[in-house]
């Protein structure tokens, strides 16, 4: 699997692919992945599209785990 490697926050230089991870390992909203990496929002503008990855990968594993 190839991964991306686009950066969802340039304030604290957080990639889709790091986020991908941390979704798979950390409940909640962006800003607790944002903590589980050690960084916190800056400016904002990232979160929405940080919580639409999140949940896009979460919803992946789900489907994953269903077909197994």
């Amino acid at each position: 699997s190839q991964e991306r490697l686009v950066y969802i926050c340039i304030c604290n230089a957080i990639r889709e692919c790091e986020l991908r991870r941390v979704a798979r390992l950390v409940n909640g909203d962006a800003e607790a992945a944002y903590a589980a990496l050690g960084k916190r929002p800056n400016c904002g503008h990232c979160l929405s599209d940080a919580e639409d990855v999140l949940n896009e990968e979460r919803e992946l594993g789900f489907m994953a785990v269903r077909a197994a």
